[in-house]
């Protein structure tokens, strides 16, 4: 009898751990089929953001091209409109901006904390190996800052000039480059931005060579400088700005460039430049 009970309560145990094995498998099988399509709108970045209605943007908060107004809280900048109005054109009502160190930009959009990274950074061949860029946004470099009513129309006019530059920037160096090679005839260093256009705009130096769109920016916003940025002047240390996209990101590439390209048609990124202080010497058309 207990042997009879003992296999029938064996049997009816076998029976119900098969049965939860089917269950379990159909359990499974319903979130593997969930979990790949998750998977799949997963490695649509440009979907995602379309069905949150919310791009993340990566910038180091640099002024002026893509930071967070500390009055406004609004995501400002040269590269912030742009892509604000790139993402609005896609059906994507809201750009979010993350702030991380510049060094690690590209790291951040590999990790996938963020979906896109838009901050003045150089097209350059180290960096495409580990993103995709886009065609270029605008081009930005040096550029030869002087009073409203200077003479001074280009570097060949600087052979008898003084010259300012910014203490451990690029600029400084290509203005020290200039008066080794007779083209300037003394180079004053000075420790920041501010003491820089302060410099030109009290006479202590004929001219500065400096960052093109923060100089740009200082004199469109600070009233009391009477400087203008010598135009037309093209750039010896120039670098191409384009936004970083992963290398699976194909599709949301191809969009930004579309829109990008019709923005540039438009009149819209010239107008963006030229409210921050550049002008056209900053412009590349469409298509490149």
């Amino acid at each position: 009898m207990m042997k009879k009970f003992t296999k029938m309560f064996l049997l009816t145990l076998l029976s119900l751990i098969l049965l939860a094995g089917c269950g379990g498998e159909k359990t499974t099988n319903g979130n593997a089929s969930d979990s790949k399509g998750d998977s799949k709108s997963a490695t649509s970045t440009l979907e995602k953001a379309k069905e949150k209605g919310v791009l993340v943007v990566a910038s180091s908060n640099d002024v002026p091209f893509a930071y967070i107004n500390k009055d406004t809280k609004k995501f400002e900048g040269i590269d912030a409109e742009i892509m604000t109005e790139i993402a609005k054109r896609l059906g994507i009502a809201k750009v979010e901006m993350k702030e991380v160190k510049f060094e690690n930009l590209l790291l951040e959009l590999n990790n996938k904390g963020v979906d896109i990274v838009a901050d003045a950074m150089y097209v350059k061949p180290e960096r495409q190996k580990i993103a995709n860029f886009t065609n270029i946004w605008y081009t930005e470099g040096e550029a030869l800052v002087v009073l409203k009513d200077s003479p001074i129309k280009g570097l060949d006019d600087l052979k008898d000039k003084v010259v300012g530059g910014q203490k451990g920037t690029a600029f400084l160096e290509f203005a020290q480059k200039l008066q080794k090679e007779g083209k300037v005839k003394e180079v004053k260093v000075f420790n920041s931005q501010s003491e820089l256009l302060l410099a030109v705009n009290t006479k202590k130096v004929d001219a500065i060579i400096t960052d093109s769109a923060v100089a740009g920016y200082s004199i469109t916003n600070d009233k009391t400088l009477n400087l203008k940025l010598v135009s037309p002047y093209k750039a010896e240390a120039a670098g191409n700005i384009g936004a970083a996209v992963r290398k699976s990101d194909k599709d949301l590439l191809e969009a930004v460039n579309k829109e990008l390209d019709k923005l540039k048609e438009e009149g819209f990124v010239l107008k963006v430049l030229k409210k921050y202080g550049l002008n056209e010497d900053n412009f590349v058309p469409a298509g490149k």
